[in-house]
């Protein structure tokens, strides 16, 4: 999943209000290694209005196919409607694009998963797929802090894809989770310790990481996950 710090459009987009964040040129986007994380799984995209079509286009580029979207109708703590400024219309939601990968699909399907040799080969045969609808694609939550996104949009990953791998990008200290891998330059800003950089060199593993709720121990390791993470 990621929340990308889409640069906006005009010199004063938010009539004010201060984001509180830098922001990301559409070239620096695209030129995310986002191909390199995953062979099989879902990719979740917080997208704003202006960004609909590049975020197809991205999706495209990087192998992924729009499958649905999930929106989230922000209320406040009477749950009544959390009205922010936008260019034309006062915003009360937010969209998330969920797109797929699969780079084996002739993998899925009963006969073909079980005969495969590792969880890279399998493709989405390889993953635990909760089918025939999870959760809703509609989420109504309050409106915490600043770009921080609400629980049920995890719980909707994990009860998609159980004992997966989950990774956000672009993340922040209010958006941690458990058995979630969060990466993003407002975490801690100190990066990994110097040990578990030299380990994943030598190993391309930290030897002791829980990777999700399955408790794999290595990247290969986990059983019927896919060669990258999930959400």
């Amino acid at each position: 999943m990621m929340d990308p710090p889409w640069q906006l459009a005009t010199a004063n987009p938010t009539r004010g209000v201060a984001l509180g964040y830098s922001q990301l040129t559409d070239h620096d986007i695209c030129q995310l290694p986002i191909p390199q994380l995953q062979t099989a799984g879902f990719l979740f995209v917080w997208v704003i209005n202006s960004k609909y079509k590049f975020t197809l286009d991205l999706f495209e580029r990087w192998g992924y196919t729009l499958v649905d979207e999930v929106v989230w109708v922000k209320l406040t703590v009477n749950r009544r409607l959390f009205k922010s400024h936008g260019y034309y219309l006062q915003h009360a939601k937010e969209v998330c694009m969920v797109a797929v990968k699969d780079t084996h699909p002739a993998a899925v399907g009963p006969s073909s998963s079980s005969s495969s040799e590792g969880s890279s080969s399998a493709g989405l045969a390889a993953l635990n797929l909760q089918r025939g609808g999870v959760g809703s694609d509609v989420i109504l939550s309050e409106r915490r802090g600043q770009s921080q996104k609400p629980e049920e949009i995890y719980e909707l990953i994990e009860a998609l894809v159980p004992n997966g791998r989950y990774l956000e990008i672009f993340a922040r200290k209010n958006n941690l989770r458990n058995f979630w891998v969060s990466i993003g330059n407002e975490v801690t800003g100190t990066g990994l310790p110097e040990e578990d950089v030299e380990a994943y060199k030598q190993k391309n593993f930290i030897p002791g990481a829980v990777y999700g709720r399955g408790g794999g121990t290595a990247p290969g390791a986990a059983a019927g996950g896919s060669s990258g993470p999930t959400g």
